[in-house]
């Protein structure tokens, strides 16, 4: 999958100091994509939007 036009935004969790967090990917069509901001070069994780919406969801009532 290409990820050339993915704007990246880092998780609001993280901290200042910029450890360990991850970023994610929303604007593509059809595709949430999800990366470690440690290793930006890496692998990225593509869910779909209605997986990834759950994940969040879910996520955030622990």
């Amino acid at each position: 999958m290409d990820l050339t036009d993915a704007r990246w935004r880092k998780s609001t969790r993280s901290g200042a100091s910029g450890g360990d967090c991850v970023e994610v990917a929303d604007n593509l069509p059809g595709v949430v994509a999800v990366r470690d901001s440690k290793d930006q070069q890496g692998p990225a994780l593509i869910f779909a939007p209605a997986a990834w919406r759950s994940f969040v969801r879910s996520a955030s009532q622990r």
